[in-house]
């Protein structure tokens, strides 16, 4: 059988610590908000309830912009909002952590285009569970914007090629812009983005260990349902490959899916319309 590229190269061997060439900057960023974020756990291991607050507030924020926007809206098209809710969204995600659309998009797209296949470059099953969790982030080429997420290239969306950094800056330093001193400014900004990057991360690589030998490891994962400031309803992954064009994860009564409560809210006062229902047979 023929080997792909991914595994020509296999960049699950290199060094952890050695981004490809282009990934620097997300090698360095992964580097800093985990290094700040350990230094404001020692020095501020309890944060005071205001700055509990707007860092659970803005991880909402910011959970809601990548699931119902990136991944709902833009790169399965489930869900159709105005103008303004998409890119009040897009900004909540990019100040997540999530990265500029046309990019999260691609890398989507690609992922359930060849999911657990040898070309699936962010798969367990070809590197392991930290390939799948983080390291593939820096040490993989991008995907194919213009190929896969060929609408999110061009018009408005070229605005967060420029804003993503300083978003991003801004996301860091939000505790001390915001006058919420040094606890602020670790538990806000770096403790908050470590938390949300693998809580995101866990979706690669946890809700892929389904023990199958071939094609799609998917599975749901109940026990993250619980604690939806972790999930948002993408622990019900299973459910989402076998309808990936819901808009609705949670499928059962009990499978709670915060994003798709939010969507609900958003269609019933006439912000959101085109939303798309799971089949049912």
């Amino acid at each position: 059988m023929q080997l792909t590229v991914t595994q020509q190269e296999r960049p699950w061997d290199r060094p952890f610590w050695k981004p490809v060439h282009g990934k620097e900057g997300v090698f360095a960023y992964l580097v800093l908000i985990h290094v700040l974020a350990v230094v404001g756990l020692v020095f501020f291991p309890v944060p005071n309830l205001k700055v509990v607050g707007m860092t659970l507030l803005s991880i909402a924020f910011g959970g809601l912009g990548t699931t119902v926007c990136y991944h709902r809206m833009l790169a399965h098209k489930t869900l159709r909002t105005n103008r303004f809710i998409e890119q009040f969204l897009i900004f909540w995600a990019v100040f997540n952590g999530s990265g500029h659309p046309a990019s999260w998009v691609a890398y989507h797209r690609l992922h359930h285009s060849v999911t657990d296949t040898p070309e699936d470059i962010s798969s367990p099953k070809q590197g392991g569970f930290w390939w799948a969790h983080l390291r593939w982030l820096y040490q993989t080429q991008p995907a194919d914007k213009k190929r896969w997420a060929p609408e999110l290239t061009g018009g408005i969306y070229k605005i967060w090629g420029w804003a993503e950094t300083p978003v991003i800056v801004f996301s860091i330093c939000i505790g001390l812009i915001l006058g919420f001193g040094w606890m602020g400014f670790f538990w806000m900004g770096a403790i908050r983005l470590v938390y949300s990057l693998h809580m995101q991360c866990l979706v690669n690589s946890l809700t892929h260990l389904n023990h199958v030998e071939e094609g799609d490891s998917s599975m749901n994962v109940w026990w993250l349902g619980p604690f939806q400031l972790t999930a948002w309803g993408e622990n019900w992954h299973q459910n989402h490959h076998t309808h990936a064009g819901s808009a609705r994860l949670g499928l059962r009564w009990y499978q709670t899916d915060i994003g798709w409560y939010f969507i609900w809210m958003l269609e019933a006062v006439g912000l959101a319309h085109s939303v798309k229902r799971p089949r049912t047979s």
